[in-house]
C-alpha cells in the first residue's frame, strides 16, 4: 500500500512539473498562418484576418487616386468612360496586385462598376 501511495505522489509531482513547464507563462500563441499575399478562396479566415489588418494600416494605391471621387456610389451607375477607368487601371495591375487593389477599393468604400466584376473575379481567381 506505501509503494502505491508514493507512486501516485510521484507521478503527481511529474503531472504537476509537467505542466508548470508547457505552459506559456498566460501568454497566447500566435498561430502562423498563410500570409496575405498567399489567401485563396479556400481559406475564408485568411481573407478576413488580411482585411482586419489593412482596415488598421494606410490605404494603399495603385495610381488611382482618381477613382477616390466614385466613393459611396453603386456600382449600377457608372457611364462607359467611367467603366473604362476602372478597365485602365485593372488591366495595368500585376496579377499579384489585383487583391490587393480590390481590398484597397472596398476600403475606400469604392464598388467596382457591374461591367467589370466578372473579369474583376476572373483576375482574382488565377
Amino acid at each position: 500500500m506505501t509503494v502505491l501511495i508514493i507512486a501516485l505522489v510521484i507521478l503527481a509531482l511529474v503531472a504537476a512539473l509537467f505542466g508548470i513547464l508547457s505552459r506559456d507563462n498566460g501568454k497566447e500563441r500566435v498561430q502562423q498562418g498563410p500570409s496575405c499575399s498567399t489567401c485563396t478562396d479556400d481559406d475564408e479566415r485568411c481573407e478576413q484576418t488580411c482585411m482586419l489588418e489593412a482596415a488598421v494600416r494606410e490605404i494603399e494605391y495603385y495610381d488611382d487616386e482618381h477613382l477616390d471621387r466614385f466613393a459611396g456610389r453603386p456600382s449600377d451607375s457608372y457611364s462607359d468612360d467611367e467603366t473604362e477607368e476602372f478597365a485602365d487601371v485593372m488591366y495595368t495591375l500585376l496579377p499579384s496586385d489585383v487583391a490587393g487593389w480590390n481590398r484597397s477599393l472596398i476600403l475606400r468604400h469604392i464598388e467596382v462598376p457591374d461591367a467589370l466584376k466578372d473579369e474583376l473575379i476572373a483576375l482574382l481567381t488565377t
